[in-house]
This record gives structure tokens, C-alpha cells and sequence, in this order.
């Protein structure tokens, strides 16, 4: 059997440019999906909507129009892409099976994105996590700490915990617990609770600062301040209010009591 090279250069030039053209139809493809799906978030955002939703459906019509593009590469490759699908949604069926779990990340990423219990850049409390919510994919939830650090949450577990959402309402209310002696005055110390919470310039006049006894205590008399403030004071209307009834309790002379450990003789 003599080689022909005829026959050679026959196949690679149909096969071969089949090849190229496939290879050509896949990476503009790939390209034109990028474009379209960056002009469609960019719409969105123009549009304000939230940018939960825009993430999300950005990612799903990105995907989608890339096994789109796949198989026509395939298609024009000489695939025969029914035949494909058939074998694709056959193995999507067995690898589904093997990935219920991730399945359902995906399936909770959308109730995510539809009842949408909180937004991008909202500070919660998810399964037993702080942070500030930065990313929400078909996956999971990614949030940022106070530290900086990077918590990825699987959408399973977000769905099935108690979400605390401390963004949602535009105004917090502080709670603080101080702490005196039975032997000091308790209307003076509560004159400068009162005072210092009525004098703190991000602290809001309705509701009103509200000053108590919270409990008779074994060793103290506990009172509590309650005060509200917008969402982004809450931690600094914290540091400074404590920081100031020191100072002013020193000044008084009143005595805030801590825990005293009382050890037994050992013989």
C-alpha cells in the first residue's frame, strides 16, 4: 500500500481549518460572552439594582452563553452535538447525584438572591460568623471580618441557620451594663450615666437614652444604659461612652466592683 500524500493534505485541510475555525468560534466566543455580560451588569447597576442580584445573574449569563459557545465549536468541529447533549445531560444526571451537596449550595443561592435577607456590603451574623458581606455566588457566601479575614460560607449552611442581618434597619440600639457598689451613691451614678448619654453628639434623642437598674447583684448594683444610634456609630458610641463613665466614675469616687475569687485553706 503506497502512502499519498494527497491524502493527507486532504484531511488537514478540511479537518484542519474545521480545527481552526472551531478554535476561532470558541475564543471570540468566549470574549463577545465577557463583553455582553459585562454590558449587562453594567446596565443593571445603572438601573440600581442591587448588586447581589447583579453578581449573581451576571455569573449565570456568562456561564450559560459558554456552553453555548462549546457546543457550537463542537457543532462545527463535526460533533454531532444532539447525540452530545443526550450523553451530557446522562452524565449530568450521574455527577448530579454525586454532588448533591453542591447542588443544593446552588439551589440555596438562589433563594439567597430572590428573598434576599441581606445585601453586599451588610454587616451579619451567619452561621455563627461576623462579617461584612462581600461576595454572594452559587456557591457560597463570602464574608469579610473586622480582622480582615476571608470567611466563605457554603450556601447550605447559610439557608439552614439563623441569619442576623445588623445592616438591615438604619438605626442600633447600644446596651451597656455598669457595674457599682452597694456602698456608693446610686442617684449620682445614675445622674452621670444620664449625662454622658445625653451629651454624646451621635447618640439620637428618640428614642430617648434610657438609664435603669438592671440587677442587684451579689457583689454590685448593676445599671444599664440603653441608648440609640445609627448603624455606622455603633461600635465608636460604644468605646467612647465606656471610656467616659470610667473617667467620670473615678472622679466621683465610685467604685466600679469586679469578680473577687475566694481560695480555701488546703491542708
Amino acid at each position: 500500500m503506497e502512502f499519498s500524500w494527497d491524502v493527507v493534505i486532504k484531511f488537514f485541510t478540511l479537518y484542519g481549518i474545521n480545527a481552526i475555525v472551531s478554535l476561532l468560534i470558541f475564543f471570540i466566543g468566549k470574549k463577545l460572552a465577557s463583553i455582553f455580560t459585562a454590558l449587562v451588569a453594567k446596565g443593571m447597576r445603572k438601573s440600581k439594582i442591587d448588586e447581589t442580584i447583579t453578581s449573581f445573574f451576571s455569573n449565570v449569563i456568562y456561564g450559560g452563553l459558554l456552553v453555548v459557545i462549546i457546543l457550537a465549536a463542537l457543532s462545527h468541529l463535526g460533533i454531532n452535538t444532539t447525540s452530545f447533549i443526550a450523553v451530557l445531560g446522562t452524565a449530568g444526571l450521574a455527577i448530579g447525584l454525586a454532588l448533591q451537596g453542591t447542588l443544593s449550595n446552588v439551589g440555596a443561592g438562589v433563594l439567597l438572591v430572590f428573598f434576599r435577607p441581606f445585601k453586599i456590603g451588610h454587616s451579619v451574623q451567619i452561621a455563627g460568623e461576623n462579617g461584612t458581606v462581600e461576595e454572594v455566588n452559587l456557591f457560597s457566601v463570602i464574608l469579610k471580618t473586622g480582622d480582615n479575614k476571608q470567611i466563605i460560607i457554603p450556601n447550605s449552611a447559610v439557608i439552614a441557620k439563623n441569619i442576623t442581618n445588623f445592616s438591615a434597619k438604619e438605626t442600633r440600639r447600644v446596651d451597656m451594663i455598669f457595674n457599682i457598689g452597694y456602698e456608693d451613691n446610686l442617684k449620682l451614678a445614675k445622674e452621670i450615666l444620664q449625662e454622658i448619654a445625653n451629651k454624646e453628639d451621635k447618640v439620637l434623642n428618640e428614642p430617648a437614652p434610657f438609664v435603669a437598674v438592671n440587677e442587684l447583684a451579689e457583689t454590685s448594683v448593676r445599671l444599664i444604659v440603653r441608648v440609640w444610634v445609627k448603624n455606622d456609630d455603633y461600635a465608636s458610641v460604644n468605646f467612647e461612652i465606656v471610656e467616659k463613665v470610667k473617667l467620670a466614675f473615678d472622679e466621683n469616687k465610685i467604685s466600679i466592683p469586679h469578680s473577687q475569687i475566694q481560695l480555701s485553706n488546703i491542708k
